[in-house]
């Protein structure tokens, strides 16, 4: 590249946040997330009004990013865009908009996997200049997805193993409104947990082979134990929240934790991340530190803004895929299935 600066505009729409970043040499110079509030009346995401939001979000978002970086948009070497997977209707807006954005300013654009961009957000320049070596195992935790990943390069991933149904964090939302918690209750469970007894309630822990993961029967089996005791005694959720979220959020970890230490004795491997909205939790952080110290891992946590949907992880995928000259056609469209 002939020691030229590689700018790279970031483009995040596969959910419910309209984000956008600029990427300097693979340091972050802004990455502007705009949320969607709308969908919490619903107690979920609701597709059409997120791509309804997206439209409205994506172009005060970027203009935004590139003031914020200190940049022109004549300053951009390419435009990266999230094409799956996700939500459709929300693909398109980030897709279209990137596609006419480069097309105008007569510049490459890279289509990136929303689960590879996750995973390469451990790459975006830290002040500890800490990043994990290759081979590594990822576990990838979110409110769609939950991955353990062998990562032997940049591009080169494996999935060892995946949820055969819910993802861990709709384990988190769907439990948080059987209890009557708002949406997301995800964070809300780790909240009330941190007060809470987490042995006190036993749940069961899948027994799936090989390193794919279940949630669905953990979530059934809360559903069926708060109803029996809901008729007992009304307020029983209210009495006793804290320690049913605790034995809960407890369950999932231990679940998450059982198939990683599985996967990394299997494949012998020292180096371990962890990735996704879901990484944001605290039991999950922790455990991660002390089982890594018990098993001789080097574990790595990206900083908090960049666990949840964000355009910097998607920027970082697109400045490797930059340097690699993988570029996309103008006439790519996204992909809501989209694998690796």
């Amino acid at each position: 590249m002939g020691g030229k600066d590689v700018i790279i505009l970031g483009i995040e729409s596969s959910c419910d946040d309209t984000s956008a970043a600029i990427l300097k040499n693979g340091k972050i110079y802004s990455n502007i997330v705009a949320n969607q509030k709308v969908h919490e009346e619903y107690g979920g995401v609701v597709p059409e009004l997120a791509s309804r939001a997206h439209q409205q979000n994506i172009v005060p978002v970027v203009d935004k990013a590139i003031k914020a970086a200190g940049i022109k948009k004549e300053d951009l070497d390419a435009v990266a865009f999230t094409r799956g997977p996700g939500l459709m209707g929300s693909l398109i807006v980030g897709t279209s908009f990137a596609k006419s954005f480069a097309l105008g300013l007569d510049i490459p654009i890279i289509n990136v996997n929303h689960m590879q961009g996750h995973i390469l957000a451990h790459f975006i320049q830290n002040e500890e200049e800490r990043y994990p070596e290759f081979p590594f195992i990822c576990m990838t935790v979110s409110g769609g997805h939950t991955q353990l990943v062998l990562i032997r390069d940049y591009f080169d991933m494996e999935i060892l193993g995946q949820t055969i149904d819910d993802a861990a964090g709709e384990a988190f939302d769907k439990a948080a409104k059987i209890m009557g918690l708002p949406y997301p209750g995800g964070p809300l469970i780790d909240r009330y947990a941190k007060e809470g007894d987490r042995k006190r309630f036993p749940f069961p822990i899948s027994n799936l082979k090989e390193y794919n993961f279940t949630f669905s029967g953990l979530k059934t089996s809360l559903l069926y134990f708060l109803k029996k005791e809901v008729e007992k005694d009304p307020d029983f959720i209210e009495k006793n929240r804290n320690d049913i979220c605790a034995s809960y959020q407890s369950t999932i970890i231990q679940s998450l934790f059982k198939k990683l230490i599985q996967a990394t004795r299997d494949h012998d491997i020292k180096y371990v991340a962890i990735a996704g909205g879901v990484s944001a939790n605290s039991l999950l952080r922790s455990e991660l530190e002390r089982i890594g110290r018990r098993e001789g891992w080097e574990t790595y946590i990206p900083p908090f803004q960049y666990c949840t949907d964000n355009a910097g992880m998607i920027a970082i995928a697109g400045h490797y895929k930059y340097l690699a000259g993988d570029f996309a056609d103008q006439d790519i469209t996204p992909n809501a299935r989209l694998k690796f």
